[in-house]
């Protein structure tokens, strides 16, 4: 046998060798990489060594690590070769494939590593990681039975092969695996939240598969144990109605409510369970008592809104819009906009403001403080503007709010010369507003005079430059009407010193900011810039879905198992997002342009036009950088 064969299967090191091993994989784990390198060094110069399969491979890891990707392909190649049946070439081999994002590749390599350690807990512990990663729950499954069974006492034994049954929607598996851990728990007497967390897990299991009264008789069983009150009401409240218990829901959506009185599904929630959803002098009577007993709330002031028509929603409507322009509510439209569904009520809505800003401009009684502005400690409910007593007389701001109120409504009915004469009385009336240039913008901007909308933005932007919101409503509205240079310097404002804002943008994953861009660039019609920016957002979700990787391992760890399953189905439908959607749309309706439109290559026609030769223009596609883009 020659020199070199003994060498290639001589897979042993001797102590002191094997000593300096040791220390490398200490130096990747702690990414101490020049140290590790150096070791790896010191190993292979070693005549007798110097083709060690598992210090080659260690050494193309740690080269992967620092950047040098085809120098660390060579060397754990070259250390497979070596040793095809070392499971640490096979492992670091699969994590370079995993580092490349090539997941079914690193599957491969981790089977091949289990072949000869297949008992290795790290192997095992990574393949499952990318199963799970890329949804191939049946192979999760086997792999988590083979931990379980390696190490049944690990706590992320039980949950991970749990939840791989859960995910495969196999609930009584899944659930009596949980009970099964359960039970080989003690109970801890102090605050113990993993607990609570996985009890709720467990319950969600069986909520899921349907099993409605074994869910109600476990949640009721273990209420001592749960500590996340909130969640616990909730869930049982559900299951109540599930049942149809509604009766016993009552006084769970009691609590609720009286816990947040801001909640309308709390409010639905207890109209249904006192069953008088379409019964509406008792749900006037419940709204009446929560407007008593907590009359700092606005919801039970709101409810009565979307029951009532007629005198009777008059008689609600008036004192809710009085308060709130007395207070200087800005989104009061867009609370009131869902019931602009009933032509009927909008009707109403706008001749009681029109008539508001009739009597208040009569008027010349206004209350304020010592200041000059509003009092904000008044009760403004009680405000009367007919009133000479300044205790329940408006303040002299209402007329501005009931300006701009109406200059809204009138924009949602397309009546813009109408909104625009709202909006610059309002304007005239307090000029150092904000909300009312916006408001103005937003007008120009729905009948499409993006040009001026943009520099309305941009008067109000002047007013609080310190604003990140105006800011970026700025810079959208200049890329709305195509001043792409100017959007970025607008943003540079506020991104960081000595960089380009584009660079720092796409780096923060700033996607509103891309979409529009490219938006921008196909309507001046520079197609390779808004395709850059198309791509650049679909790697941002790349991006997010790669970064889910760490949570896998993380969230068995702390528990958190219901917001982990909430996690894997979000990043399932994650390219449903509206930012996906628009730059997608937008990538495809360039390139079908670019198909039915090829661009003339540039080369070629300097080559005609100085005798030269003849090429088709479009011979090399629709132009060399889309080509090398889109590839």
């Amino acid at each position: 046998m020659s020199s070199s064969a003994s060498q290639l299967k001589n897979k042993s090191l001797p102590p002191k060798e094997n000593a300096l091993f040791k220390r490398i994989l200490r130096c990747y784990e702690q990414k101490l990489y020049k140290n590790g390198l150096k070791f790896t060094k010191q190993i292979l110069n070693n005549p007798l060594y110097g083709e060690h399969a598992e210090t080659l491979a260690m050494k193309g890891l740690i080269l992967n690590a620092i950047g040098r990707r085809e120098e660390a392909y060579g060397y754990v190649r070259r250390g497979l070769r070596n040793d095809l049946k070392s499971h640490t070439c096979w492992h670091v081999y699969g994590l370079l494939q995993r580092s490349e994002r090539k997941y079914d590749e690193a599957i491969k390599c981790y089977r091949n590593a289990l072949k000869w350690d297949p008992t290795n807990l790290q192997i095992l512990r990574e393949l499952s990681i990318v199963q799970i990663h890329i949804r191939d729950l049946r192979g999760y499954r086997d792999t988590r039975n083979q931990l379980f069974s390696l190490k049944p006492a690990q706590r992320a034994s039980w949950i991970g092969f749990a939840m791989a049954y859960h995910l495969l929607h196999d609930y009584k598996m899944a659930n009596r695996i949980l009970e099964d851990f359960r039970k080989t728990q003690n109970v801890r007497d102090a605050y113990d939240y993993e607990n609570s967390e996985l009890l709720l897990y467990q319950n969600s299991i069986l909520e899921e598969s349907g099993a409605y009264f074994e869910a109600l008789t476990h949640l009721l069983s273990n209420e001592k144990y749960i500590y996340d009150k909130t969640t616990f009401l909730e869930t049982l409240g559900r299951l109540h109605f599930r049942l149809s218990q509604p009766q016993h829901a009552r006084s769970i959506f009691r609590k609720l409510v009286s816990s947040n009185p801001d909640n309308i599904e709390y409010y639905r929630g207890l109209e249904k369970a006192m069953e008088i959803e379409d019964l509406k002098d008792q749900k006037l009577e419940l709204y009446k008592l929560y407007r008593e007993k907590f009359p700092r709330s606005n919801l039970p002031r709101r409810l009565p809104l979307d029951c009532t028509t007629g005198d009777e929603f008059l008689s609600y409507l008036r004192p809710y819009m009085l308060s709130t322009f007395a207070k200087g509510v800005p989104p009061l439209f867009t609370d009131l906009r869902s019931l602009y569904s009933n032509q009927e009520k909008a009707l109403a809505i706008e001749n009681l403001v029109l008539s508001i800003i009739a009597e208040l401009e009569e008027s010349t009684n206004f209350h304020t403080d010592d200041m000059g502005v509003p009092a904000a400690s008044k009760d403004f409910s009680i405000v009367n503007l007919t009133s000479k007593d300044s205790s329940t007389a408006p303040p002299a701001s209402t007329l501005l709010w009931a300006y701009y109120y109406l200059a809204q409504h009138y924009d949602y009915f397309e009546n813009t010369e109408a909104a625009l004469s709202y909006v610059n009385k309002a304007i005239a009336h307090t000029p150092t507003l904000i909300e009312l240039f916006t408001c103005k913008a937003k007008i120009l901007k729905h009948v499409g005079d993006f040009e001026q909308a943009a520099d309305v933005m941009d008067e109000a932007r002047d007013l609080d430059t310190a604003d990140r919101y105006l800011n970026s409503k700025s810079a959208k509205y200049h890329l709305r009407a195509n001043r792409i240079e100017t959007a970025a310097n607008v943003c540079g404002k506020f991104t960081r010193e000595g960089t380009n804002p584009v660079d720092y943008l796409n780096e923060m994953q700033c996607m509103w900011f891309q979409t529009e861009c490219a938006l921008a660039y196909q309507r001046t019609q520079e197609w390779g810039e808004a395709l850059k920016k198309c791509h650049e957002v679909d790697r941002h979700f790349n991006e997010i879905v790669d970064d889910q990787y760490d949570f896998h391992t993380y969230c068995l760890r702390k528990m958190t198992l219901k917001s982990y399953v909430q996690l894997l189905r979000l990043e399932d439908v994650l390219r449903a997002h509206p930012f996906y959607f628009k730059a997608a749309k937008c990538a495809i309706e360039v390139y079908l342009h670019l198909y039915d439109n090829p661009l003339k290559d540039t080369s070629n026609d300097e080559q005609i036009t100085t005798g030269g030769g003849t090429t088709s223009p479009g011979a090399n596609g629709p132009g060399g950088t889309i080509v090398e883009l889109s590839s």
